[in-house]
């Protein structure tokens, strides 16, 4: 018989029980955290496209193939151009949608409807251009053709979007859900690109107005040189030896003992990493070799596109088949503008091109004299009163009230006020030549004159345009709007030295020039053309174009010698320039620091000794191990620092505190403050007041640079890569909170240390540099190299987020056309 069991079960400890309820308290967030997280990446991961398989979409005429090969880079294949617009919205919107809106609301001035009050000076400062008005304008405005292919690309846009599982994690993240695009938005990225790539026009307008109150007049002509030795014009024998110019007998009187060169504008001893990083980089390199002076007998084309880095990178790589109306087949590869449907910069297979940034005058500031008794009122020339019409533009503001932004608005453009100035701002931009999409003719262009011809019609920023054809030729014509502008205002000055006008006698601007009356050339004598933001023009056509901070030249002449010195070139000697560290525009300052230290400065200054050695052991390139590169060029700038500290500090001030301005300084005033500096360190001049002399001077200067190490770093450790590290990343890396390096780390690509700078074709700055590397010959694409920063998706979980980005970094050469198909979607048309 089996006993019965009386035993009971003990209650278990208070203890026991509290460590059980301590650890559910503990699992139970943990679980529901992770949870959340795997929820989370779900849904994140329903926003990544459909790489395969069908896909039913309204309003095609006929199946469109996006095959995608092993870059994520798609090729689509359509029977008509609209339906292959139509595939480019589609992958442009499942790809990189937040990238399309950022550029349609950074144009419009609608950040803040998005963001929040984090966006209102952004969109104060944009906003009075009223973009939107008139991209819609501007959309009406267009050919049918045009505007056919504008509608079916932004229903390619919201289709796309639409057939995404999830909306895009960015606005997960904001809590918000996109808007749909519309045809005038693809406008609005044009708009963008004016904005990016001309409106610094107006500091560089006011830091020379600054500049023209603060000094005499020879000292004003001589801190802004219009010519150097470093000019690279097209024409050799319009390049005549320029010699440097003497000093003038003004002395500036910031060289006063007033403040030490070794502070900046915060007061705070400078640091390494903050002596001139706010330097305004300038880059972009594009040259065409004609068939003659290649290895292969075809013209060839390079282009690298220097702008702001980030991820998304700013273009998308694809390639576009269809049959053309004379029903041959149109292959067109290479690199388009989010929000648009057709490629920038690329082949045809009949012509290559590329561009760069000119640099010309397209803003004028007129300063307004107003009537005391109605400030609405401003006078013009014939002495009459003009009246401003007020725009009351509303900014929406998400979580917050609207504001009310009122808009001057005079018959020249918005109204400005910078200090105690008022102007108007004229721009080209604000004209109805601005924007079109004749770009697009470029995809039936046969040669290189049929291309010039586009460019010259096409309503874009107005850039050096470089050409070469299947017939081995090569060109160069501005593509964009040209102001045409009267003789009276150049005679005047204004117009050539970029200063204000006065609105009682502005009459500079008369229209635009027509294509016929553009600067041109084809076929040049050498064999090669180049432009690497430079004075390309003899003076008897600049005045074409005007000069609105065009790069000092030292880029442009290295590349020149770099062409010059290959009789026969091939792909790889392009992209081996394009790739160009060498640091020969810094010789001047190596040699002069060297020659400063003597056996005498050496003796009891150890540092100085290292100095010495790194500085001679230097391979003259900007490499990731170059020490001697980075102590010259602190060295260099610390030079900057003791001659024009002072007087950037009196320009800042002339403005007072404007968050829509940027504050007044010589580098605004002078993109050739190079050549002023090697003027005086030639004639041994400026020594500040407190120096005993100009030895004296180089070597405070050089323990100046030594002392701009981090704390702890010794002057061998002083790697040129540590300084020049990649800080490229989404936007919403930058509010990520520093405890979560690794959420910050799954947005931003790599730090790796980068070799270049500026002054030399590879420019590279830890977020500015080649937002591509274009190599190709027309015809022989097969031959040809197409690198980006960043992949084709702006998605961090696709695979494509950092695809390339290796290659980028190492110059290694990636294909220019796709590769093998590794994903293939096929669009079908189905009934609404």
């Amino acid at each position: 018989m089996n006993r019965p069991n009386l035993s009971v079960e003990r209650p278990r400890p208070i203890r026991s029980r509290r460590r059980l309820y301590a650890l559910a308290a503990f699992a139970v967030p943990v679980i529901l955290i992770a949870a959340v997280a795997v929820a989370g990446r779900l849904t994140l991961r329903a926003s990544l496209p459909q790489l395969d398989g069908t896909h039913g979409v309204p309003s095609l005429s006929a199946p469109v193939t996006i095959e995608r090969d092993a870059l994520g880079v798609p090729t689509l294949r359509g029977s008509t151009r609209a339906d292959v617009a139509y595939a480019t919205g589609f992958v442009h919107a499942q790809d990189r949608f937040f990238q399309m809106d950022l550029l349609r609301r950074v144009a419009a001035g609608e950040m803040s409807a998005l963001i929040g009050p984090a966006a209102l000076p952004l969109d104060r400062r944009n906003r009075p251009h009223r973009f939107r008005d008139r991209a819609a304008l501007a959309f009406n405005g267009l050919t049918a053709d045009q505007r056919l292919l504008i509608e079916r690309y932004t229903a390619g846009v919201n289709d796309g979007l639409d057939s995404l599982k999830s909306r895009p994690f960015e606005y997960w993240v904001l809590g918000t859900h996109p808007a749909a695009w519309r045809p005038e938005d693809t406008l609005l990225v044009i708009y963008a690109m004016y904005l990016d790539l001309q409106s610094q026009e107006v500091s560089r307008i006011l830091s020379r107005a600054a500049l023209r109150e603060r000094v005499p007049a020879d000292l004003f002509a001589f801190l802004l040189p219009t010519s150097s030795h470093w000019d690279a014009p097209f024409d050799l024998a319009a390049s005549p030896a320029v010699a440097l110019a003497t000093p003038p007998a003004t002395r500036p009187d910031w060289l006063s003992a007033s403040q030490s060169a070794s502070i900046n504008l915060s007061g705070t001893p400078l640091a390494d990493n903050s002596l001139m990083a706010d330097h305004a980089m300038i880059g972009s390199n594009g040259w065409a070799v004609d068939a003659a002076h290649s290895a292969h007998g075809g013209a060839l084309l390079a282009s690298d596109m220097h702008l702001g880095l980030s991820l998304p990178n700013i273009w998308y790589r694809l390639s576009l088949t269809w049959p053309g109306a004379d029903g041959k087949p149109r292959h067109v590869t290479g690199v388009s503008l989010p929000g648009g449907p057709i490629v920038i910069a690329g082949s045809n297979g009949q012509v290559a091109w590329g561009f760069t940034n000119s640099y010309g005058r397209f803003i004028d500031l007129i300063e307004l004299q107003r009537n005391p008794a109605d400030p609405l009122q401003y006078r013009v020339a014939g002495g009459g009163w003009q009246r401003a019409t007020v725009h009351h533009e509303r900014i929406d503001v998400k979580g917050g009230a609207p504001v009310d932004l009122p808009v001057m608005d005079t018959q020249w453009g918005p109204e400005i006020v910078a200090g105690s100035h008022a102007y108007a701002l004229r721009w080209v931009a604000h004209d109805p030549q601005a924007v079109n999409v004749n770009l697009q003719h470029l995809e039936d262009s046969t040669s290189v004159a049929d291309a010039l011809h586009v460019a010259q019609t096409s309503g874009i920023p107005t850039q050096n345009f470089m050409v070469a054809d299947a017939h081995g030729k090569i060109g160069w014509t501005l593509a964009g709007p040209l102001p045409r502008r009267s003789d009276a205002a150049i005679a005047s000055g204004n117009a050539v030295d970029d200063l204000p006008f006065d609105s009682d006698t502005y009459r500079n601007w008369q229209g635009y020039l027509a294509p016929d009356a553009y600067p041109s050339r084809i076929d040049p004598p050498l064999g090669r053309l180049w432009t690497a933001n430079n004075h390309t023009l003899p003076a008897s056509e600049a005045a074409l174009l005007g000069d609105a901070g065009a790069d000092v030249g030292a880029r442009a002449s290295q590349i020149r010698d770099d062409l010059l010195a290959l009789p026969h070139a091939s792909e790889h000697d392009m992209l081996a320039i394009q790739t160009d560290d060498r640091a020969l525009w810094i010789d001047t300052w190596r040699r002069l620091a060297l020659s400063a230290l003597d056996a005498d400065a050496l003796r009891d200054h150890p540092q100085r000794a290292e100095f010495q050695r790194l500085v001679l052991a230097w391979n003259g390139r900007a490499d990731t191990d170059a020490v001697g590169y980075r102590l010259v060029r602190a060295f260099y700038f610390s030079l900057y620092d003791g001659w024009f500290g002072k007087l950037d500090t009196d320009l800042a001030r002339t403005l007072g505190k404007n968050p829509d301005i940027p504050p007044p300084d010589f580098r605004s005033a002078s993109s050739r403050y190079e050549v002023v500096m090697e003027a005086l360190a030639a004639h041994h001049a400026w020594v500040p007041d407190g120096v005993a002399d100009w030895r004296a001077f180089m070597l405070e200067r050089i323990d100046h640079a030594i002392a701009q190490l981090p704390p702890g770093v010794k002057l061998a450790d002083a790697h040129w890569g540590e300084r020049n590290r990649a800080a490229i990343e989404h936007p919403f890396a930058r509010i990520v909170p520093a405890w979560l390096a690794s959420v910050r780390g799954w947005l931003s690509a790599p730090a790796d240390p980068l070799p270049g700078d500026f002054n030399m074709p590879r420019v590279q700055g830890p977020s500015f540099g080649a937002s591509e590397r274009i190599v190709v010959s027309p015809g022989r694409e097969q031959n040809g190299f197409l690198e980006m920063p960043g992949g084709q998706s702006g998605h961090p979980l696709s695979p494509y987020f950092l695809a390339g980005h290796e290659a980028w970094v190492h110059g290694d050469a990636t294909p220019f056309l796709p590769g093998k198909t590794v994903h293939q979607l096929q669009l079908l048309p189905q009934a609404h």
